[in-house]
């Protein structure tokens, strides 16, 4: 019996390899594989012993040979196959142990060029890999560390693989050779800017119990590698397992958490902010978060940016809440966690990174794509278009606001004091709709002067500045852009509001 061994990932190889051995096996080894094993006291045969042919072009070509996919994809139930072996002097090979060269590792090292990358692509690797897994029936294909103890045991239990467990290590390697095919293709279409094909990789990270509604089936799957705000690589500490709601609520928390360095708590129910706030510490931050909105954040959804404190722990106790997420928690703060059995623990990574996140949205019959919005623009004295100016304090609520509004529903509004929310509008027909909720919201709260007023969108027409005008609001941010823009400022001017325009918009849909 042979097997054929060639990794790029040496993981838990020799020892995997000495277990053939000891049964047995003969091993034909190439490169560096074969100099790991023989460092180790293991014997191989070289592969140029089997083909008769030295590796030339710096290794390029070493298991392109016909003694080698001869030896893989003859079928052994079929007399003229194993004729053809013979005549030719070609040795059945029953084992391929083959993973890739690590392509995505190497288009990951900042600076890398395209030289550099298309050398890291392999060419015989995924030959062979097909090779002995199109002849499953005969060949052991495995390309996984994982799977060496399983094909061991069974070696030594039974003198083979089983045809079940050959067939699941077929289907994994054609998996593992799409995978570094789709890596390629994506990496080199970008690089020539065709844009016509878009491949997408994600592993299976659980099954959920059901979707949206109980009625319907749904799983969860993770990109591969790791990026933070991520919930597909959080860590849950302790609660019931997650559903599909809980990781739509969740991710939507992330994107907010994600637009704050300060320290920051938010409170988010049905994927939109309910309470937000600022502090000079996450105690403070918490705190105004959950006055800003008693009632909604119940059955709801924290998440603060910095390390969750015992105080914090302690005002959430009383609280029902389905999840709580933090970068990290200090461990008196999990042991008042501890006593509220249900609810999800999370700890997520909030390390900053400037490489672009993208967003994958399916429609029926097809995939918008698109970068998501973590713009946040800085809003400045000089966006005023209004007699009246903003002073510092006002600034920096609108900045506030600026941030929470991109992540409400459209149409939405944000209307805030002192750096926390005081009332939200989401999802109206109508913009003045929204405005309308939100004001009356931060009115019944007992807000009523020295009010900022965020729009996601421009303001149609003078009616929301009225409005906002009744209800105590002194500053409105909006992105600008209507055709009756003038209409507006001239109402703020009368009303003596002061009025910013971003010049961006960020609608959420």
């Amino acid at each position: 019996m042979r097997a054929l061994v060639s990794v790029s990932d040496k993981t838990g190889l020799v020892g995997f390899v000495q277990g053939l051995v000891e049964l047995g096996w003969e091993i034909i080894a190439t490169g560096g594989t074969q100099k790991l094993l023989e460092s180790k006291g293991v014997r191989t045969i070289g592969i140029s012993e089997v083909t008769g042919f030295p590796e030339i072009l710096d290794g390029r070509v070493k298991t392109l040979h016909p003694k080698v996919h001869g030896g893989i994809l003859a079928r052994r139930e079929l007399p003229e196959h194993m004729e053809t072996l013979k005549e030719n002097g070609i040795d059945t090979i029953e084992m391929v142990c083959v993973n890739l060269y690590p392509f995505r590792q190497t288009i990951a090292k900042e600076g890398v060029t395209l030289e550099e990358a298309i050398e890291n692509i392999d060419i015989g690797g995924p030959s062979m890999v097909r090779s002995a897994a199109k002849n499953w029936r005969d060949v052991t294909i495995v390309c996984d560390p994982a799977d060496y103890d399983t094909v061991l045991a069974e070696l030594r239990e039974k003198g083979s693989t089983t045809p079940e467990t050959r067939l699941k290590l077929s289907a994994k390697a054609y998996t593992h050779t799409a995978e570094y095919d789709m890596c390629i293709s994506h990496y080199m279409r970008e690089k020539a800017g065709l844009p016509e094909k878009l491949f997408l990789e994600f592993d299976y990270k659980q099954g959920l119990r059901y979707g949206e509604n109980p009625h319907q089936s749904a799983a969860f799957y993770a990109a591969p590698g790791h990026e933070p705000f991520s919930l597909a690589f959080a860590t849950q500490i302790q609660g019931k397992e997650l559903s599909y709601n809980n990781i739509q609520d969740a991710n939507a928390a992330l994107n907010v958490l994600r637009d704050f360095e300060e320290p920051f708590c938010l409170a988010l129910k049905h994927m939109n902010p309910c309470g937000a706030a600022v502090g000079a510490t996450i105690e403070e931050a918490w705190k105004a978060a959950y006055e800003a909105d008693k009632v909604s954040i119940y059955g709801g959804i924290v998440g603060v940016n910095r390390e969750l404190t015992a105080e914090v722990a302690m005002g959430m106790k009383p609280i029902f809440l389905e999840i709580v997420i933090a970068p990290s928690y200090t461990p008196e703060a999990l042991e008042i966690l501890s006593s509220k059995k249900n609810l999800r623990v999370l700890q997520v990574d909030m390390s900053r990174t400037d490489e672009p996140v993208m967003q994958y949205i399916s429609v029926n019959g097809g995939l918008l794509v698109q970068h998501l919005d973590t713009r946040t623009e800085k809003v400045v004295p000089e966006m005023c278009v209004t007699k009246a100016l903003p002073d510092g304090s006002q600034l920096a609520d609108a900045n506030f606001g600026w941030k929470i509004v991109k992540h409400v529903k459209s149409n939405a509004i944000a209307v805030v004091r002192d750096g926390h929310t005081v009332g939200i509008g989401a999802g109206q027909t109508n913009r003045v709709g929204s405005a309308e909720i939100a004001l009356k919201e931060a009115n019944n709260a007992g807000f009523s002067e020295g009010l900022v007023l965020a729009s996601d969108g421009f303001l149609p027409f003078d009616d929301t500045v009225a409005l906002a005008a009744e209800y105590g609001v002194s500053v409105i941010v909006q992105p600008g852009g209507s055709i009756r823009d003038a209409e507006a400022i001239a109402k703020a001017d009368e009303l003596g509001i002061c009025m910013l325009f971003t010049g961006v918009r960020h609608f959420k849909h």
